[in-house]
C-alpha cells in the first residue's frame, strides 16, 4: 500500500456497476480477478484489476487504475485479457477475498479509507455470491432487516 495525505494505491481489483464502485480487496490468489470477470459478465465494466489508486473528491472515494495496467484483466490458466474499462467510479462497496462470512444475515462491516466511510462484505463461499455482489452494489444494501 502506498499513501500519501490524500491518496493511496491498494493491491485491490475495481469494478464500475451502474455508476457505483465495488473494490475488491484481498491477497494474491483469493480470488479479486476471478470475481470481477464474474461481475463484467454481469454487466459491470472494470476500473482496474490488480491495482486501484484511491483518492478523495468533494468527501466521495474516488477509484482509478494506473495507466500501465488500465484495461488488462489477469485470468489465471488462460493469461491476460484485454476488456473495456471506465477511467473512475466512486467506491461505494468493498468485498474483501480474505475473510468468509459465516453468518446467513451478517451486521454490516465499515472500513476507513482517506476518512471516507466504505461498507465491507465479506466473501461467501457459494456459486450465488458473484450474482449477489452485483445486486448488492446495484441496489444497495438494506442496513435493517
Amino acid at each position: 500500500m502506498t499513501n500519501t495525505q490524500n491518496s493511496v494505491k491498494l493491491h485491490a481489483t475495481c469494478v464500475d456497476i451502474a455508476g457505483r464502485g465495488v473494490m475488491i480487496t484481498g491477497k494474491s490468489g483469493a480470488g479479486k480477478s476471478r470475481l470481477a470477470m464474474e461481475l463484467v459478465a454481469l454487466g459491470a465494466v472494470l476500473v482496474g484489476d490488480d491495482q486501484t489508486e484511491l483518492s478523495v473528491v468533494d468527501g466521495a472515494l474516488q477509484a482509478t487504475a494506473p495507466a500501465s495496467i488500465r484495461g488488462l484483466i489477469e485470468a489465471r490458466g488462460i493469461g491476460i485479457i484485454e476488456v473495456p474499462v471506465i477511467n473512475r467510479t466512486e467506491i461505494k462497496l468493498i468485498v474483501n477475498m480474505d475473510q468468509v462470512e459465516t453468518e446467513r444475515l451478517p451486521n454490516l462491516d465499515v472500513r476507513s479509507i482517506l476518512g471516507v466511510q466504505i461498507p465491507v462484505i465479506k466473501r461467501w463461499p457459494d456459486l450465488g455470491f458473484g450474482p449477489s455482489v452485483f445486486l448488492a452494489a446495484k441496489y444497495g444494501l438494506k442496513k435493517d432487516v
